[in-house]
C-alpha cells in the first residue's frame, strides 16, 4: 500500500494531543467570546452599573486575561499541560457561573457584604486566572507535537480555530440572550468549560516530546520581564501597537452600547460584533497573498491605516449595515498587519531570545484592555450626554455622537503616524540589539 501524500500525509504527522489541544482552544474561545460580546450590556443594562463602571470592569477582566499568560506559562511548563488545562477549565467554569449568578438569590448574601463592583472585580480576576492558562498550554502543545515540516500548518490551524470560536461564540450568545436571558450566556460559557474540563481528563495526553533543560522559575520570569521592559525601542514599538488595540476593543464596548441605544434596543449586537472574525475566516488567505511582498513594518503601517478607515465609514452613516461594512474594513486592516507583527518581533529580537520576546507579543493587547474598557465607556458617556432621553424602557434620540468616531479615527491616525516615525527614525537607524 502506498503512503499517503500531500495534505493527508502532513495531517497524519500531527500528534493526537495537537488535535485535542486545538479542540480545547476552539471551545474555550467560543465560551470566551460568547460572554465577551454581551459583557458591557450585561453590566450596564442587567446589573445597572454606570457606563464608566461597566467599562472599568471590562478593562479589569480583559487586561488580566492577556497579561497573566506571561506568568501562567511558567506553571504550565512546570506542572504539565494536562494539569494546566484541567485547572483552567475548572476555574473558568466556576467563574463564569458565578458571574452569571450575580444579581440572583444565589449570591445575594455575599452582595450584602461586598459591594457589587468589587464582587464582580474579584470574580472577573478569578476567571481571568483560569483563562490565562489556556494559550500557553495550547501553544506549548503545538510546539511539542509538530515537526519543522508541520509547524507552520499547525499554527495556521490554531489561528483558524481561534477565529471560528470568535465567530460562533457570538451567535450562541445571541440565541440564548434572545430566548432565555442575558445571564444565560454566562451559564452556557460555564457549561462549555465544564465539558472541556471533562474532555481534558478523558482525551488529553501530553505530547511524547519533552522540553530539555530546567523550566524557568517565576523569579526568572520577573527578571526576563524587567529586561524586556528596559529594551527601549521594543517597548516603543509595543506601546504604539497598544493604540491599535485600544481601537479594536471598542468593538466590545462602544459598538454594542451605540447599537442598542441609537439604532435599536433589540438589535443583534452579538452578530454584528462577530463580523470581524467571520471576515478573517473568509478573507485571510486572499489578504495574505495580496500583501505578502510588503516588508513587515510597511504591512503594519498599511494595516493601521486601513483599520482607521473603519470609524470614518461609521461616521458617514451609522446604520447597522454601515457598521457591518466598517467592521469588514477593520478586519482587512487587521489581517494585513497581524501576521507580520509576529514576524517583525521574531526578526528584531536579540539572537537566542526570540521566544522571550514573542512571549510579550500579547502585552499591547493587555495594555489596551486595561485602558480601553474604561476609556471607551468614558468616551461614549461623554459624547452621548444629552443625546438620549430615557423614560422607562423608551429611549428618545436627540442627536448623533459623531465625535466618538472622530476621536477613534484620531487614535488610528496617531498610531499610523507614530509607526511611520518609528520606522523612519528608530527601526531603520537602530543598531543590532545585543542579547540581554
Amino acid at each position: 500500500m502506498s503512503e499517503p501524500s500531500g495534505i493527508k500525509r502532513v495531517l497524519k504527522e500531527f500528534h493526537r494531543s495537537f488535535w485535542v489541544a486545538n479542540s480545547l482552544e476552539l471551545f474555550e474561545r467560543l465560551a470566551y467570546y460568547a460572554q465577551q460580546v454581551v459583557m458591557i450590556i450585561f453590566l450596564r443594562n442587567h446589573l445597572k452599573f454606570s457606563e464608566i463602571d461597566a467599562g472599568t470592569l471590562s478593562s479589569i477582566f480583559g487586561g488580566f486575561v492577556y497579561l497573566l499568560p506571561i506568568f501562567a506559562g511558567t506553571f504550565a511548563d512546570k506542572y504539565g499541560f494536562r494539569k494546566a488545562f484541567s485547572f483552567a477549565f475548572l476555574v473558568m467554569m466556576v467563574g463564569y457561573f458565578l458571574i452569571g449568578s450575580v444579581g440572583t438569590p444565589l449570591l445575594s448574601g455575599v452582595a450584602r457584604i461586598v459591594p457589587l463592583f468589587w464582587l464582580l472585580a474579584i470574580l472577573l480576576v478569578f476567571t481571568a486566572i483560569g483563562e490565562s492558562f489556556i494559550k500557553p498550554s495550547v501553544l506549548g502543545t503545538i510546539a511539542l507535537s509538530t515537526t519543522p515540516q508541520t509547524k507552520s500548518l499547525g499554527y495556521a490551524i490554531y489561528y483558524m480555530l481561534v477565529n471560528v470560536g470568535g465567530a460562533v461564540g457570538p451567535l450562541i450568545a445571541y440565541f440564548f440572550r434572545q430566548r432565555i436571558g442575558i445571564e444565560s450566556v454566562y451559564m452556557v460559557s460555564a457549561a462549555t468549560c465544564g465539558l472541556m474540563f471533562l474532555g481534558t481528563l478523558i482525551f488529553y495526553k501530553a505530547p511524547e516530546a519533552q522540553l530539555t533543560g530546567e523550566h524557568p522559575s517565576l523569579k526568572t520570569k520577573f527578571v526576563d520581564m524587567a529586561r524586556v521592559l528596559t529594551t527601549g525601542r521594543f517597548m516603543v514599538f509595543l506601546l504604539i501597537f497598544s493604540l491599535y488595540w485600544i481601537m479594536f476593543w471598542q468593538t466590545f464596548v462602544i459598538i454594542p452600547l451605540y447599537v442598542t441605544d441609537f439604532i435599536s434596543k433589540g438589535a443583534p449586537f452579538e452578530l454584528i460584533e462577530s463580523v470581524d472574525a467571520w471576515a478573517i475566516i473568509v478573507l485571510q488567505v486572499v489578504v495574505n497573498r495580496m500583501t505578502k511582498k510588503l516588508p513587515p513594518v510597511t504591512a503594519i503601517m498599511v494595516g493601521f491605516g486601513v483599520s482607521t478607515l473603519t470609524w470614518f465609514v461609521i461616521a458617514i452613516h451609522p446604520t447597522i449595515w454601515m457598521i457591518v461594512a466598517a467592521l469588514v474594513v477593520w478586519s482587512i486592516g487587521e489581517m494585513t498587519q497581524a501576521p507580520r507583527y509576529y514576524e517583525y518581533i521574531a526578526d528584531h529580537a536579540p539572537k537566542g531570545q526570540e521566544a522571550l520576546f514573542q512571549g510579550y507579543a500579547f502585552l499591547p493587547i493587555a495594555i489596551a484592555w486595561f485602558i480601553g474598557g474604561t476609556f471607551g465607556a468614558w468616551l461614549y458617556s461623554t459624547f452621548t450626554k444629552g443625546l438620549l432621553v430615557r423614560s422607562g424602557d423608551t429611549v428618545q434620540v436627540l442627536g448623533q455622537p459623531t465625535g466618538i468616531w472622530l476621536v477613534l479615527a484620531g487614535i488610528g491616525i496617531l498610531a499610523t503616524v507614530l509607526m511611520v516615525m518609528y520606522n523612519s527614525y528608530i527601526s531603520r537607524k537602530e543598531k543590532p540589539v545585543a542579547a540581554l
